[in-house]
């Protein structure tokens, strides 16, 4: 393992810095000639880093991007804004400082693709065709889904929401740096749809929790979960690891309890349970909506129709990203249809596989690069310690750095991976360069 000295020290070295950069690309063959009219639906962080990608590995392709956001988000700090250990502009920056030359920006959304016609309709009235398209969309919120609920709640009367963007994490912290301060009852929720990092929930309940504690008032807070079926975390020696945590912090857990309704007059929360409807009080209430696929997705025909029926994940091969029955269609990242893989960790992995997909169908031939599932959370579970939980689609632990960084440990080292390398890294691979 590595201590505090000598991580300062491979820090001095440069260390850190081939860290945050570990898994950089290599070097790229000669680009590939082409007139192909490629579209990527998202400037996130798998349609921004594929647009990088792309203009250096085709010579003459026509790549467009569309997104109607002015502003890019850096989504794995949330969970820090609304802890208050980051400013909400800690995670923002502009969607143009990470495009490339060469690529055209429409600011719009979109309000149909056709995969029969090969074409993406924009709100705003444009009609592209395309011959490859990458959707890398993102996925949606549904706060509408749950009754009484509305984000002009947050930061007010014990509601919090981090995943809502800067400024309601923001305002999140407000709303639970009160609960801390005062104590009581911290209802903390996840939904039961699939969801972008599962793990923010914990990392949320985990720091709340260690805040009450920093301003010595743990005695008078009570501390719930509530898990949306029997465990804690869809790797189940995880879920193991946060359940005795738990034990040991005396937070409470409820299962199977999915957040349906908030009377915030009354302080309490509706949560449907396989025995019913069950009511409970809360001084502070942190609210994660169900997640679904943009409603262009769910009615262009590419969702899977046999699984995730309600949800709308593009129907996609597990391996490649490749759409199964639309052979010129890609998804990446929130969106893809796949088992696991909803954080930015993922895409890092995904969006070379889609490039080496789509440049081989371009050039005539068959890509070999495969997603095994690779994902990746940086667990919180206090400040300065968290565990570098890393897995594939088979629950197996697949550690980056074995020997160096135990994965179910609560490590300093890996608080400082969040802290120092996370970040950077993550700008690298919107730079296509990791």
């Amino acid at each position: 393992m590595v201590n505090r000295r000598q991580f300062l020290a491979l820090a001095g070295a440069g260390g850190v810095g081939a860290v945050a950069v570990a898994n950089t690309v290599p070097a790229q063959p000669a680009p590939v000639s082409t007139n192909a009219r490629i579209v990527i639906i998202g400037a996130g962080a798998a349609g921004t880093a594929l647009a990088n990608l792309l203009t250096r590995r085709l010579e003459g392709a026509q790549v467009t991007l569309i997104d109607p956001r002015p502003e890019h988000l850096y989504q794995p700090g949330l969970t820090l804004v609304a802890a208050g250990l980051q400013p909400a502009n800690y995670v923002v920056s502009r969607t143009t400082d990470w495009l490339p030359d060469g690529v055209t920006l429409i600011e719009g959304s979109v309000a149909a693709v056709d995969p029969e016609t090969r074409t993406v309709e924009t709100a705003e009235g444009d009609t592209l065709d395309y011959d490859y398209l990458i959707v890398a969309s993102g996925l949606v919120q549904d706060y509408d889904a749950i009754e009484g609920f509305s984000l002009d709640m947050v930061g007010r009367d014990g509601i919090g929401a981090l995943y809502a963007g800067p400024e309601y994490a923001a305002k999140t912290w407000e709303a639970a740096s009160a609960f801390v301060e005062t104590g009581g009852t911290g209802l903390f929720t996840r939904p039961a749809t699939e969801m972008k990092c599962a793990g923010a929930p914990l990392k949320h309940t985990f720091l709340i929790d260690d805040r009450a504690r920093r301003a010595g008032n743990a005695s008078r807070t009570n501390i719930v979960y509530a898990a949306n079926n029997d465990s804690l975390f869809g790797v189940p020696i995880v879920s193991e690891k946060v359940r005795m945590l738990f034990h040991d912090r005396g937070i409470d857990t409820v299962y199977s309890h999915v957040l349906k309704a908030v009377d915030a007059g009354r302080k309490a929360a509706v949560f449907t349970t396989p025995e019913g409807d069950r009511e409970l009080a809360y001084d502070y209430l942190h609210v994660i909506p169900p997640q679904r696929a943009p409603d262009f997705v769910r009615q262009s025909g590419l969702s899977w129709v046999d699984r995730w029926t309600d949800q709308g994940w593009i129907e996609v091969d597990p391996h490649t990203l490749r759409h199964r029955r639309y052979r010129e269609v890609f998804a990446v990242g929130d969106v893809a249809g796949v088992p696991k893989g909803k954080t930015p960790a993922s895409a890092k992995w995904q969006v070379p596989v889609v490039e080496d997909h789509l440049v081989a169908a371009i050039a005539g031939g068959e890509g070999t690069r495969r997603y095994d599932g690779y994902t990746s959370c940086p667990l919180i579970t206090r400040i300065g310690r968290a565990m570098l939980v890393e897995f594939d689609y088979n629950n197996n632990l697949v550690p980056s750095f074995p020997g160096i960084i135990a994965p179910l440990e609560e490590l300093w080292i890996s608080w400082l991976m969040k802290e120092i390398a996370l970040k950077p890294t993550y700008n690298a691979m919107l730079r296509g360069r990791a």
